[in-house]
């Protein structure tokens, strides 16, 4: 049985890297349609071996087809979530839109993936924040294991996440500084070539920013509740890849060797812990993979039942454009979805 699916956004980082992922895992696709501004009709995205052109997201006749891959940012997707929805087609979205809304549920499939049954109710799913997703993903086994109580999670996190604009001043003001230009921020608030900066998103009023607040919510709704987690979320001039350095405190007593086996078999996961030089995954390493690494595994000594981790994702993929088709593929594998006429 073949689907069609829409990608909305498909000009932009994370929807090319749909397009790519569902022709990478060879997704039992019947026809993908490229959804666009109209500002962007008629501009060619690439789908395998095919080329296709971007059609109207406004004129658009999402009846046709069997899943919506949303990446276009918050606000198209509060206003085009719901329509699309209300055809029949089942809506995934990669935005911050629809993630705190109870009747949606938010999904990273090697975590929660029983909760997926719960899209009905709107026919709407939300993909997690990236650094969420690939947080997750390493808490989870650990989670099973020894109960987590506390999380202190500090992000080092590419300049993609914030889009193809960003891509592009840093690449900018790196050439520039090399012939003597002054940098000038116009999407990050300070230079960001050579420097990382301690903000992203906007700041609320107890001094943290909505990045940070993000982490703290979407865990709590993936994973439990009653996990404690505070975050410092930092912009950093790598291109792809975020990092995260994760300290970790348990309610039950677990070594670096019951963690590090425990990751090895966890899903999703590849651990890559060598105590030497070069023995851990950076985030250049990472690009193009769908797999969250994790390194440098180690007891705490300064807490009870306590352990460092950092882990390292293709926040393109993992946290962003593969989570999405995974969860496609997890509804079609359950059986929670019928082929439309």
């Amino acid at each position: 049985m073949s689907y069609n699916v829409a990608v909305v956004g498909a000009t932009g980082n994370v929807g090319r890297e749909m397009m790519n992922i569902l022709d990478e895992r060879e997704f039992p696709v019947k026809e993908v349609f490229a959804i666009a501004s109209r500002r962007s009709v008629g501009m060619e995205v690439s789908f395998g071996d095919k080329t296709l052109k971007c059609q109207d997201l406004a004129t658009f006749d999402f009846s046709r087809c069997d899943f919506a891959l949303l990446s276009a940012g918050g606000d198209v997707s509060k206003e085009w979530a719901p329509k699309i929805a209300r055809t029949g087609c089942v809506v995934i979205d990669n935005s911050s839109a629809w993630r705190y809304d109870m009747d949606v549920p938010l999904i990273v499939p090697e975590v929660n993936a029983d909760a997926v049954a719960g899209f009905r109710k709107k026919n709407i799913i939300a993909n997690p924040n990236c650094s969420t997703a690939q947080l997750v993903v390493a808490l989870k086994p650990l989670h099973d294991a020894a109960k987590i109580k506390r999380v202190v999670v500090d992000t080092y996190q590419s300049v993609s996440g914030a889009g193809k604009e960003a891509m592009d001043e840093l690449w900018n003001q790196t050439k520039g500084i090399y012939v003597t230009d002054e940098p000038t921020p116009e999407v990050f608030t300070k230079q960001i070539a050579f420097n990382v900066i301690p903000h992203i998103d906007v700041f609320l009023d107890d001094g943290f920013t909505k990045e940070e607040w993000k982490m703290v919510v979407e865990t709590k709704k993936i994973l439990d509740p009653k996990i404690k987690l505070v975050a410092t979320c930092v912009r950093v001039p790598v291109f792809v890849g975020h990092s995260e350095a994760v300290n970790i405190e348990f309610e039950n007593p677990i070594s670096a060797k019951e963690a590090r086996d425990i990751l090895r078999e966890a899903p999703g996961l590849l651990v890559i812990d060598k105590r030497e030089d070069g023995g851990y995954i950076t985030p250049v390493e990472c690009v193009g993979d769908y797999a969250t690494y994790v390194s440098r595994i180690r007891e705490d000594p300064t807490v009870e039942n306590g352990l460092s981790l950092w882990v390292v994702s293709d926040n393109l993929r993992k946290g962003a454009a593969l989570n999405t088709v995974q969860i496609a593929e997890l509804i079609i594998n359950r059986g929670l979805i019928e082929k439309r006429a």
